[in-house]
C-alpha cells in the first residue's frame, strides 16, 4: 500500500513539475503590434478581418446537417431488417421517414430552402 502511495505521489509531482515547466516556457515576453494584427500579404490591413456572415448561409448549412445525420441513420436500416421482426422495422422506418419528410415540407414551407429570396 504504501509503495503505490509512493508511486502516485511520484508521478503527482512529475507531473505538477512538468506543467511548470511548460507553463513558464511558453509564456510571451511581449505583444508586437504587427504579429497580432491579421496578415495581409505583408501590408497594414485595409479593412476590419470580420466580415459579416450570411445568416441564410447558416441555416441552409445547419439545415443540411441534421438532414445528413438523418440520412446516415438510415442507412443501416436495411441490414437491421435480418436482425428484428419485420412489423417493427416498418413501423421504426415509415415513423422515421415520415418524420424526415414532414421536416422538409416545414423547412420547405418556411421558405428557408429558398436560397434566391
Amino acid at each position: 500500500m504504501l509503495i503505490m502511495f509512493s508511486m502516485m505521489m511520484m508521478t503527482l509531482t512529475l507531473t505538477m513539475f512538468i506543467m511548470l515547466i511548460a507553463s513558464v516556457l511558453s509564456k510571451k515576453n511581449y505583444e508586437d503590434r504587427e504579429k497580432s494584427s491579421p496578415f495581409e500579404c505583408g501590408f497594414d490591413p485595409v479593412n476590419s478581418a470580420r466580415l459579416p456572415f450570411s445568416l441564410r448561409f447558416f441555416l441552409i448549412a445547419v439545415i443540411f446537417l441534421i438532414f445528413d445525420v438523418e440520412i446516415a441513420l438510415l442507412l443501416p436500416m436495411p441490414i437491421l431488417l435480418t436482425f428484428s421482426n419485420i412489423t417493427y422495422w416498418m413501423i421504426i422506418s415509415y415513423t422515421f421517414l415520415l418524420i424526415l419528410l414532414l421536416g422538409l415540407y416545414h423547412e420547405w414551407n418556411q421558405g428557408s430552402l429558398d436560397w434566391a429570396s
